[in-house]
Parts: C-alpha cells; structure tokens; sequence
C-alpha cells in the first residue's frame, strides 16, 4: 500500500494514550519463560498522555510533562521503540506530554506505544503484522492499540471483545505518587491459582473478578491500602487496584458522585496524583 505524508508537509496530529486499568486481574501461574498466566479485563479512560506527531527528516522524541523525568532514557522508551517498529517513507517527531505517573499499574508506556501504533497505521496504511510487533514491545501494548474494554489472556497478549456494557462510566483514579515496579509484585504473588475470570458482560466480569496482585503491592507499598480506603468512602460500586499498582480506581453511577469523591480527596489528600474521566 502506498504511504502518504502525514496530513500535509506542515501539518500535525495528536493523539491520547488513554490510561489503561485492569477492572479484574486473574493470575493463573508461572511459566517457564519467567512471565505469568493471567487472565485480565482490560478498560481504558478518555485520558491519559497526549502525543503530538509531526512528519521529520528523522524519528525524534521529545518528553514533556509533569512525569517526564520518569523516563530515564527518552531515547529508549516504548515511544521511541514504536517508531522504530513501524516501517514509513518518512520520520516522525512526537512530542509526548507525560502526564501519567510511571510504574502506576496504568500501561502508561504502552498506553504511548498504542499511540504510535494508531498513528502510523492511519496515516501510512500499515497494519501487516501489527499484533506480533505490539506484542514484542510489552504484554499491555496489543490491548493498547485499539484502546477499548476487552479480555486478555496468556501473558495479556491473546486478546478477546467483550461486550461493553461500562462504556462512559464515571472512574476516579488515586495514586499516592508511590511508584511500584511490576517485577517485584510478580515476584511477590504467592503462586495460588484462585481460578479463571467470571464471564459475561464488562461490569458483571469486574463485580465477580479480583486482583490477585493487590496484595503482594500492598506488602510492597502499603500506601496502596491508604488510597483503597479513601476510594472507598465515597459513593462507589467498584474499588480495586489496577494491574500491579500502585495506582487505584473507583467507579460511578454519576459524574456527581466521582466528582463529590475526587474534592474530598483532593482536599485531604493535596500532594496526590488524580484523573477523573469516563470509561471508552
């Protein structure tokens, strides 16, 4: 298929890397590859980082934001990584706004990378083989791309639809700027299998499921357990941890609701991070 230049020689696109939760979190067991069995619920917000992708001699890689220092290597992340995945007639220049913290438990990383993936795919038609190279990148990459509720199983990579029945769903979600490495939590769970992620639709499969990492993260970070709490003391239907934390979220029948929780929070509790949003 032919390539076009993007949008103009001038011209610029953004797009969200919209956050990623896990609304329920099955881990099966261990592999003999050092990765795990899970089975997981994935959900996406109507934020997170934004990108900004502009046509280049070359591909380049500017970080901005309130969590840009997070990324040690700006050369090395998944951002950068995703370009060089993507064949083109021309470089890019993407300007990443990093505006989730990193090692929260929300795909910020490959939340970037999907981004990327969209990118590139709408503007120069590419999509051969795109679930193997978004797989390559990261387990949360492939559900990244398309950036809508779905079920993962294996390592997160082999992906199913589920009926969305949560789509605009008011979410609140707390991190108490503890970052928590996924490594370690992995490590940490304590190897029981508690059985399979309930079936149905996306809100009965996030009632009925569980995390089973919350509690290695909180014997990691205990202030996980702070920000459960305060989650909920609102007027919720669903707390839970996402992924391997440290980040958590509630869900809502109303933007009232979320929004009553989010200013007691944000009063108590000033020096945490928050995004308050709907669910796509």
């Amino acid at each position: 298929m032919a390539q076009s230049p993007l949008r103009g020689a001038s011209q610029s696109i953004r797009e969200t890397a919209h956050a990623k939760i896990n609304l329920a979190l099955h881990v099966r067991g261990r592999r003999e590859d050092g990765y795990h069995e899970l089975e997981t619920l994935f959900a996406f917000v109507d934020a997170g980082d934004r990108l900004i992708a502009r046509p280049a001699k070359e591909d380049r890689v500017t970080t901005i934001g309130e969590f840009a220092g997070g990324i040690e290597n700006p050369f090395d992340n998944l951002v950068a990584k995703a370009l060089a995945a993507m064949p083109r007639s021309q470089g890019l220049e993407i300007t990443l706004e990093k505006n989730l913290p990193v090692a929260a438990g929300l795909g910020g990383g490959s939340a970037d990378a999907g981004a990327v993936f969209r990118i590139v795919m709408a503007e120069y038609g590419f999509r051969d083989g795109w679930e193997a190279k978004a797989a390559a990148l990261g387990a949360d990459v492939p559900a990244c791309v398309a950036s809508i509720a779905c079920v993962g199983r294996g390592t997160g990579t082999q992906l199913a639809p589920v009926l969305n029945d949560l789509e605009g769903t008011p979410v609140l979600l707390v991190n108490s700027r503890v970052p928590l490495a996924t490594g370690p939590v992995f490590k940490a769970w304590d190897g029981i299998d508690r059985g399979p992620l309930p079936q149905g639709t996306a809100r009965e499969i996030a009632l009925a499921g569980r995390n089973d990492l919350t509690e290695p993260a909180l014997d990691l970070a205990p202030e996980i357990g702070q920000v459960l709490a305060e989650l909920e003391a609102g007027d919720s239907w669903l707390v839970r941890m996402s992924g391997s934390g440290a980040t958590c979220f509630a869900l809502y029948e109303s933007e009232a609701a979320r929004d009553q929780a989010l200013r007691r929070i944000a009063s108590e509790r000033p020096y945490w991070w928050w995004l308050a949003g709907k669910l796509r």
